[in-house]
């Protein structure tokens, strides 16, 4: 890499770093816990999805559900233009002397009246949609750190901690969607009736390409709202920072990851594409799409924020009752104590011990001093042995301790002991941890 993109990536990197500080130690994570990646971020997740692809199946069906109100206006939408270019006199009539009326900018005319109610319906069904796409994109987020773990009630978890993250965006995208469609057919209304193409045109690039880019920023603001528990004006925020950070990954990613609706486009071509694509979609299409997102997202975040990773030990901790971690402590005590007894009673080990700390300390004596100087040094050593008292007493009973101990003075007990005959009692290393 040259000096200068190297320099660029690291000053985006560091601005990055100093902007998401109100996403450290807020992950929207209350009902798992991450845990770490065996392999590279990518490799994982193709195991996973390989792995679980029943389980992407079931997210995609659940999914689906919530989509069938939109799926349902678009087709109805369909039908409806197809209904009225069949009634429409939009050919010429043959017959002579028979009025035939102008049709000029007809039907771009009705296709704008029918966008106009359709699209509007569209923005109340995306509404029902984001149910779905919440839930999906907590379920996925969950078997990505947590190496394929799914549940239904967790899925529906999810729906109640991120709708309001993931509706915000998809709404507001698709007012600049149905802005962008309703503009295109007025473009087209005006061109046909013959008026000029300057503005209208120039206003419907200018909607696409601010269509294109909410929806990219609303896809961050997707994706750190299921991942992070923050206030709404810093989601807001934190999105916006990791997009313009990485905007041509983005861009990217975003490309791969609606492979699904590539292929469903490629059936303009040929019939076989919207057969694949329509197949594709109902099994898989929308669990594709949103773990190649939730999957570049999280790498995204670990390349900025400090991950909390937990062990498989702390994982499987966190999943306990709490009389069973009460339990797993005292058996892990235990087992500490009879670890050390192995090696030889220790008072550092038998004994509570006070952690050094910069509470209290003892000044030394200076050269040139006085008995007001020996008084307060008396006082400060007095003060330390207190407190070494006190974290001895409050501590003494600790199971790690009373163990250790109490397997020490088995130990002693044995050691003084005699047989009947008299003699000493031998006693086998074996034997003391027992």
């Amino acid at each position: 890499m040259p000096p200068c993109n190297r320099v660029r990536r690291q000053t985006e990197k560091f601005m990055a770093e100093s902007k998401l500080q109100s996403l450290v130690g807020n992950d929207m994570a209350d009902d798992y816990v991450r845990t770490y990646v065996p392999q590279g971020r990518w490799g994982d997740t193709w195991a996973l999805f390989k792995a679980n692809f029943v389980k992407f199946v079931i997210i995609n069906v659940l999914t689906l559900i919530f989509f069938v109100p939109g799926i349902a206006l678009i087709y109805l939408r369909s039908a409806q233009v197809a209904s009225l270019a069949a009634m429409y006199p939009f050919s010429s009539n043959a017959g002579i002397a028979v009025y035939t009326p102008s049709t000029i900018g007809l039907a771009e005319s009705l296709v704008l009246s029918v966008d106009l109610m359709y699209y509007a319906a569209l923005i109340v069904a995306g509404l029902i949609a984001c149910v779905g796409v919440s839930g999906a994109a907590y379920s996925v987020k969950r078997m990505i750190n947590c190496h394929g773990e799914f549940t239904v009630r967790g899925y529906f978890h999810g729906v109640k901690r991120c709708y309001f993250n993931t509706v915000v965006p998809v709404a507001i995208f698709l007012a600049f969607y149905y802005a962008c469609v309703i503009i295109s057919d007025w473009a087209a209304q005006t061109i046909a009736y013959g008026g000029t193409a300057a503005g209208p045109v120039t206003a419907k690039v200018f909607i696409i390409i601010a269509t294109v880019l909410f929806g990219i920023y609303a896809m961050w603001v997707m994706a750190v709202g299921v991942s992070y528990n923050v206030k709404f004006k810093y989601l807001l925020k934190n999105s916006f920072v990791l997009m313009t950070a990485s905007i041509i990954q983005t861009v990217f990613m975003i490309g791969f990851a609606l492979i699904p609706v590539w292929i469903m486009l490629l059936g303009t071509v040929s019939t076989i594409f919207t057969i694949i694509g329509a197949i594709v979609f109902l099994f898989i299409g929308l669990s594709f799409i949103i773990l190649v997102w939730m999957s570049y997202t999280q790498w995204m975040f670990d390349s900025f924020i400090t991950p909390a990773i937990a062990t498989e030990k702390q994982a499987k901790i966190e999943k306990m009752t709490p009389k069973q971690r009460e339990e797993a402590k005292r058996e892990e005590d235990m087992q500490a104590a009879r670890e050390l007894l192995a090696a030889g009673k220790s008072e550092l080990v038998g004994r509570p011990i006070k952690p050094i700390d910069d509470e209290i300390c003892v000044r030394d004596i200076p050269s040139t001093f006085g008995r007001g100087d020996v008084a307060r040094a008396q006082q400060e050593r007095e003060a330390m042995e207190k407190g070494i008292e006190e974290y001895y007493q409050d501590h003494k009973n600790e199971t790690k301790y009373v163990e250790y101990n109490k397997l020490f003075a088995e130990r002693e007990k044995a050691l003084t002991s005699t047989d009947k005959k008299g003699k000493k009692k031998k006693i086998s290393s074996d034997n003391l941890l027992k």
